[in-house]
């Protein structure tokens, strides 16, 4: 190998044949270049390294071959040569980030008027062409779409996005792949074996996962490897590649797992710093640790038929499968994505260390958090949202029941509920919806109607006039009520009428109210609890059984459904959930304490 000569340039592709992947590309173009079928202009776009420029050269060289027009430059005309040694007058290399002004562009587009003077094409060939100002793309616009005679350009790119779409129209537009791990580790291999230097294959499968489908990076990766890991006559080996490269190794890896599955957070700690200590790649790191939860999870889910996906060693997989059985199918689902989602935001923060450290943590205390269907506390829901609203409470005044275990059909369930030790909680109750008034109902706020006589006390107490006492086991509502129809003739804001001067339940509580005759029945619905548990009071029912007796012509019972809205306050809200086992459950884990519920009003 040459003293100054890096591999990537040493072994730099000179033909179609010899470039890594990008099998697409390099058919269009050998075609092109064979069938003399020249575009004015051409788009590379793609990552770093995955031969972009070397096939803008090869191309180049096929146009201006001697034998051309052919498919693959012969590499040994004058023509060949000197366009490989970047000295041909027809073939121009233009950095993009250096030459990126209107001014450089004006003075190309003057270049480009002359034919060419030793080849059959002049071509252009920009790297980087991203680089250029808005007002040099400006300027390039006509020549790329008319250029003359003979004559191509050939952009390249790292960030396609920032090309404006009068220049992508203008170009055919080739998007560059990243080189699979197989077909990378493959040419390296190859690389080691024209240097003949001997090597272990797991250090260029090391190498090939690190350069990440590019092939310039894999082959710096293998200088660097080569000249500091080992002597020349000595075998390149998996241990030195991962202690130049500051690669974890399995056995961190197993050490790791070891820790997550007992939960060991000191273990975890230690090999955090120890990781640290050695300089290890962290992006490396957690994209071999995303590919183990990979692995784990497929070999859980699918077992064997997901083992012949994964092209590993046969010994690999049972290990693999050992492991898996450590961890449920939840758990490595989850630890997974809490990987993936951290890469970024692990890399880029700044504190890397204790971003990595912080994941880690989290992976191991997983299997202590609650499962996600767990986590509903639910309050008892009023009429608003429970589908047996329509069903009466009895008249009595009801006590407020026990929380439930479980959420049953209608409950408000708790939206979050926070316990951190030492903190002020809050713990949010979705309260039920306010349902529609019943049919024939008036609105509580509907004012009483517009003509009304005066009366006296004396007039009242003749309206009201005694009737017959309903007995608690005559006040019991029936479920048949709900099959007779709404009496018409008795519409509510007629009760209201009649009880305008009622002094015992004011007129402004019975607004508060909708209510409708049901047969025998007079059926009413609060707006809030708390005037619904004041009207099913025993006087105040007494009253409106004897006031309703007295409008209807006859007894009627008095039933009430549950209220439009709920209120509860602070300490009744404490007081129901506090025994709830999602509560316990939180208490006990973190050490915490119920200190506030707060209900949302909405």
């Amino acid at each position: 190998m040459a003293a100054n000569a890096s591999l990537a340039a040493l072994y730099r592709p000179q033909t179609f044949a010899e470039v890594v992947g990008q099998d697409m590309v390099k058919s269009i173009l050998s075609r092109a270049a064979r069938e003399d079928r020249v575009a004015p202009a051409y788009l590379l776009s793609g990552t770093r390294g995955v031969g972009k420029t070397t096939i803008a050269r090869i191309f180049a060289k096929a146009l201006n071959c001697e034998h051309a027009p052919t498919g693959e430059p012969c590499n040994q005309c004058e023509a060949c040569r000197r366009i490989t040694q970047g000295s041909f007058v027809d073939v121009v290399e233009i950095d993009g980030a250096s030459n990126r002004g209107i001014d450089d562009i004006r003075r190309l587009r003057d270049a480009v008027g002359y034919a060419p003077l030793e080849g059959r094409y002049k071509v252009f060939i920009i790297d980087e062409a991203h680089m250029l100002t808005k007002e040099a793309f400006n300027a390039l616009l006509k020549t790329l779409e008319e250029p003359p005679a003979h004559v191509t350009f050939i952009m390249a790119t790292t960030e396609q996005h920032k090309f404006p779409v009068t220049i992508v129209s203008r170009c055919q537009h080739f998007v560059f792949r990243q080189i699979p791990e197989a077909v990378l580790e493959s040419h390296i291999c190859d690389i080691l074996q024209r240097e003949g230097r001997p090597f272990e294959k797991e250090a260029a499968h090391l190498i090939a996962r690190r350069a990440a489908g590019s092939v310039r990076d894999s082959m710096s990766l293998l200088g660097q490897v080569l000249a500091l890991g080992c002597a020349p006559d000595e075998p390149l080996t998996a241990a030195q590649a991962r202690e130049v490269l500051g690669l974890a190794g399995q056995e961190v890896m197993d050490r790791l797992m070891d820790a997550l599955a007992g939960q060991n957070v000191a273990g975890i700690t230690v090999l955090v710093r120890e990781l640290l200590a050695q300089g290890a790649d962290m992006g490396f790191f957690l994209r071999e640790l995303g590919s183990l939860w990979r692995n784990l999870f497929l070999l859980r889910q699918a077992g064997q038929e997901a083992a012949g996906e994964l092209d590993l060693p046969e010994g690999e997989v049972e290990r693999l499968v050992a492991l898996s059985s450590r961890f449920t199918l939840t758990y490595i689902h989850a630890a997974w994505q809490m990987t993936l989602d951290s890469q970024r935001r692990i890399l880029t923060s700044l504190e890397p260390s204790a971003g990595l450290e912080l994941l880690l943590l989290n992976l191991a205390m997983l299997p202590r958090l609650l499962p996600l269907e767990e986590l509903t506390v639910s309050v008892p829901a009023s009429s608003g949202s429970n589908p047996e609203a329509s069903s009466p409470t009895p008249s009595p005044a009801p006590q407020t029941p026990p929380l439930p275990s479980s959420a049953p059909a209608g409950a408000a369930p708790v939206r979050s509920v926070q316990t951190a030790p030492s903190s002020t909680q809050r713990s949010t109750f979705v309260p039920p919806s306010v349902s529609a008034p019943v049919s024939g109902a008036v609105s509580p706020s509907a004012p009483a109607a517009s003509s009304r006589s005066s009366a006296t006390s004396a007039d009242l107490t003749e309206k009201v006039k005694p009737v017959e006492t309903l007995t608690p086991e005559k006040r019991r509502p029936s479920a048949d009520w709900k099959d007779v129809p709404v009496n018409a003739s008795l519409p509510w804001n007629g009760f209201l009428e009649f009880c305008r001067d009622s002094r015992d339940i004011p007129l402004p509580v019975l607004r508060q109210v909708t209510g409708e005759v049901r047969g025998d029945y007079l059926v009413l619905q609060a707006l809030s609890q708390v005037v619904s548990q004041q009207l099913q009071r025993t006087e105040k029912l007494r009253v409106l059984e004897s006031m309703a007796a007295s409008w209807a012509g006859r007894p009627l019972q008095i039933v009430f459904r549950p209220p439009q809205k709920t209120v509860r306050t602070e300490a009744e809200l404490r007081e129901e959930i506090q025994d709830h086992p999602v509560i316990k459950k939180f208490q006990d884990a973190y050490d915490a304490r119920l200190v506030r519920c707060t209900p949302i009003n909405r």
